[in-house]
């Protein structure tokens, strides 16, 4: 049995403020330690609920950046994050991140299905384990990306493709209301950019709240609703389609 009142110090069960947006940053300025320059100065802008915005910039931009302190992995050197009106440290079970996949230890002996079920600790507190729900919400996952199949496969022994989707599945099944998504379809086959496609698409019809970390906006096949454009440390919010 899951003992609410024991998840992650009660940050649990903060309700959500539903006259906010899904996310606001407001004077945003992030470092790192060994660097005297800040690598984003003075980003603001708001994502509102069910919007999903493209996020776009070189290499080095800032981008990784960006998702990782919404995320609440990079502590912020000034300015202020809000998701659905609270606190980062309020909201882990709200925030999915999916990283990129160099990131990922894929020697590490895990199959797919264990580390989908990651997605699902959030929910679980200090000590309490997985249930048959959360077992039935991976499996669910792992259908909806085609990776049923490779269920039992060693991480370190699917493809490209296979790897950017489980990463996904993992993120997904977490049930969170807001995604941030670290190039999500980064050198991946057409294959898996249409199932991608797809779960995205079904993610924002119920609401859901993405930022999406692309090199090329023209490669979804869904139109965001707003692009957020880095550069040199800035950020730039420009308009891309008419809201849904």
């Amino acid at each position: 049995m899951k003992l609410e009142w024991l998840a992650y110090g009660g940050r649990h069960l903060h309700a959500p403020d539903p006259t906010m947006p899904a996310l606001r940053v407001s004077e945003l300025a992030v470092g790192y330690a060994q660097a005297s320059e800040a690598v984003l100065s003075r980003v603001e802008f708001d994502l509102r609920v069910g919007a999903k915005l493209a996020l776009v910039g070189a290499n080095g931009s800032g981008k990784s950046t960006l998702l990782k302190t919404i995320a609440g992995l990079l502590k912020p050197r000034a300015g202020a994050i809000r998701v659905f009106g609270l606190a980062v440290g309020a909201c882990h079970h709200r925030t999915s991140y999916l990283p990129q996949r160099e990131e990922i230890n894929w020697s590490f002996p895990v199959a797919v299905e264990r580390f989908v079920l990651a997605g699902r600790f959030v929910h679980c507190g200090w000590l309490a384990r997985p249930d048959a729900n959360d077992h039935a919400v991976v499996e669910s996952t792992l259908a909806e990306l085609e990776l049923s199949a490779v269920r039992r496969t060693p991480i370190g022994e699917l493809s490209g493709g296979q790897k950017q989707r489980m990463l996904l599945a993992r993120a997904v099944a977490q049930g969170s209301d807001l995604l941030l998504l670290d190039e999500p379809l980064n050198a991946v086959d057409a294959s898996t950019r249409a199932i991608v496609a797809r779960l995205l698409a079904r993610l924002q019809r119920e609401g859901k709240s993405m930022i999406v970390s692309t090199h090329d906006v023209g490669m979804h096949d869904h139109p965001f609703d707003g692009v957020l454009a880095l550069e040199g440390g800035t950020l730039e919010v420009q308009p891309y389609a008419l809201a849904r």
